[in-house]
């Protein structure tokens, strides 16, 4: 429920605002708008004030403003000078832009309001490298500090994932670190082209890099489980497996996935006594896979996890300031994206529907208001760069029109823009045919 609420509240926004954008710069224009709608499908709720029928309906994946237009009915005699259509093309590029561009103001003012409260960045150093990951082949060490990726300097965390996910699947990945003991170095991400590097996306971007540390004592031991049926307890310091030192819980966690069904001789440490145990871990389908799970829950290394995190209050006007480049990087990012999508230089597997965004939506209203905030804004940039692109059926393929109608004088023909909108609203049910087929295989694979 709560996951389906945070969803429903994040279209209601967004979408809202987006149309209202479209609506307010319409009415300033001089057009009559018929109906406003958030949503599609038969309206279960309507209500007329003015001209403007007000709706609200069942499917949240959108909405539309309906204005007065020759194109689409007989209009009165006295309606004419409202029509959209008979418009100058400068009014009509207005009101189209509107909508993706109240997204973008959007996305920093919530940002902004975020920010306001407190920023809490995390430092782009490598805390756990999983094993036999993307990052291990590439040399990552737990310590690196990581200064740039392919040459472009780095802030924090986000920065670095961003950057190293976006240019991984089109080439080689040189990331410039500074070691634990203070030496330069450099380590080369190249999977561009195989398997390892479409999986990435399936696992939510994961390379088996993560800025935060465990430390080998156990949390919490789940009842039931094959660790509390081996008799460990929350406080026992693991040290061993089979024989074999275990350098950090990742080590173990690669161990016990591997060996389900399978005896692992374990030494741990309680109250500073070595004892052993015969753990045997689970098995568990996921998938198509199967994989071992014992019950155990590592320790947070404190002392490191609190030295990657760093928090600070700017002030309003920062705090504003900081909200429109993150909204300013992200639309590059998204364009850049795109532009990687057209020539192959990034997977499909990247994109995103609506199931993926009510998950999301549903995890950061569960970190607090500020997680959720700032999710708001990130899909708000995405809604209005998305819009933005110049194909038809979306604001971006109407601002062409406009655009060309202007330069000739003269709207394009009739026939040319119903082949254009046939074509767009085929990429469009292709493209949202692969978003739910993604959020179906991500969610649910």
């Amino acid at each position: 429920m709560n996951t389906i609420l945070a969803f429903l509240v994040a279209i209601l926004i967004l979408v809202s605002l987006h149309e209202f954008g479209h609506y307010i710069v319409a009415r300033w224009c001089g057009v009559k708008v018929l109906r406003f709608s958030v949503g599609f499908g038969k309206p279960f709720l309507k209500k007329k004030r003015g001209d403007t029928e007000w709706c609200l309906a069942p499917i949240p994946l959108g909405g539309y403003v309906k204005m007065v237009d020759t194109r689409e009915g007989n209009v009165a005699p006295e309606d004419l000078p409202y029509a959209f259509d008979k418009q100058h093309p400068a009014k009509k590029i207005a009101i189209v832009a509107a909508g993706p561009l109240t997204n973008l103001i959007l996305a920093v003012l919530f940002y902004g309001l975020s920010f306001s409260f407190g920023v809490t960045e995390i430092r782009p150093f490598a805390g756990t490298v999983e094993p036999a990951s993307i990052a291990a082949k590439a040399g990552f060490q737990s310590g690196d500090k990581i200064r740039s990726v392919n040459g472009k300097a780095v802030k924090d965390w986000g920065d670095t994932h961003t950057e190293i996910i976006l240019n991984m699947e089109s080439g080689k990945v040189d990331v410039a670190v500074q070691t634990a003991s203070g030496a330069d170095a450099v380590r080369t991400i190249d999977v561009a082209g195989t398997p390892e590097a479409g999986k990435v996306a399936k696992n939510h971007g994961n390379i088996g890099l993560s800025p935060f540390r465990n430390t080998m004592q156990v949390a919490e031991v789940s009842k039931g489980g094959a660790a509390e049926k081996a008799g460990l307890k929350a406080g026992d310091t693991l040290v061993a497996a089979n024989g074999k030192p275990l350098s950090g819980w990742a080590d173990w966690v690669v161990l016990v996935r591997a060996s389900a069904d399978k005896d692992i001789a374990l030494e741990y440490l309680r109250g500073g006594v070595r004892q052993t145990a015969t753990v045997r871990p689970t098995a568990e389908i996921a998938g198509g896979q199967t994989f071992g799970k014992v019950g155990l829950a590592a320790q947070p290394d404190q002392a490191w996890n609190d030295g990657v995190r760093y928090r600070f209050v700017p002030s309003v006007g920062e705090a504003f300031a900081m909200g429109w480049d993150k909204m300013a990087e992200y639309s590059r990012l998204t364009l850049e994206f795109f532009g990687k999508l057209l020539t192959g230089q990034a997977s499909l597997s990247h994109i995103s529907g609506p199931l993926t965004i009510a998950d999301v939506a549903g995890k950061t209203a569960e970190q607090g208001w500020q997680s959720y905030v700032e999710f708001l804004a990130l899909v708000s940039v995405s809604l209005g760069i998305m819009n933005l692109l110049p194909v038809p059926v979306l604001d971006g393929g109407h601002l062409v029109y406009y655009s060309v109608e202007w330069i000739m004088r003269r709207p394009l023909g009739e026939r040319v823009q119903q082949m254009g909108m046939r074509i767009g609203l085929a990429l469009m049910l292709m493209l949202m045919t692969l978003a739910f087929y993604n959020d179906i295989n991500r969610l649910f694979g």
